[in-house]
């Protein structure tokens, strides 16, 4: 594992497990939401971000997390892996009510600057309707890349996951 994706709903857990298999992998974690917001969260021009992004993935060894569907098809290209939390709806909400609450007014570590926590109804509305077009959109550009797929369902899959990671580590 050098290149590897971490993609999934909102709440999942992405940056988190991006940040973890970074450090236990000994390379650098990139978050979407860091390139593609500016501050205020002003979603920045493709032309902006983008190259910044293709001289991520054109580099040998990184962990990128986030799903922009408009760079979805450059990142599997180089991708040797893509971690899939597919958590369920009710998780994910629990999981962002609890990140807004502990953060709120304050820019999370994998978030760009000024761009504070804050409830946002959009935005929580987003996760529970997930499962319908954005999760689509995923699906389909993952297909032909199965190979490259480790699907996992819930955070005990994922502390199992780590630990034989970990375990079959030189």
């Amino acid at each position: 594992m050098r290149r590897i994706m971490v993609m999934g709903r909102c709440g999942a857990g992405k940056s988190t497990l991006a940040r973890v298999l970074a450090e236990r992998l000994g390379i650098k974690a990139h978050h979407l939401d860091q390139l593609s917001f500016a501050a205020g969260w002003v979603q920045k021009p493709a032309y902006d971000w983008h190259p910044k992004l293709e001289a991520i993935v054109a580099q040998d060894h990184w962990v990128i997390d986030g799903n922009d569907s408009a760079t979805l098809s450059m990142r599997l290209a180089r991708a040797d892996s893509v971690i899939f939390l597919d958590f369920g709806r009710w998780r994910c909400l629990w999981q962002v009510l609890r990140r807004i609450s502990t953060h709120h007014g304050r820019t999370r570590p994998d978030m760009a600057p000024d761009c504070p926590e804050r409830l946002n109804l959009p935005f929580l509305i987003y996760v529970l309707t997930w499962d319908g077009s954005p999760r689509r959109k995923n699906l389909v550009h993952l297909v032909g890349h199965e190979d490259k797929i480790i699907r996992l369902t819930s955070p005990k899959e994922v502390a199992t996951w780590l630990e034989k990671l970990e375990s079959s580590a030189p």
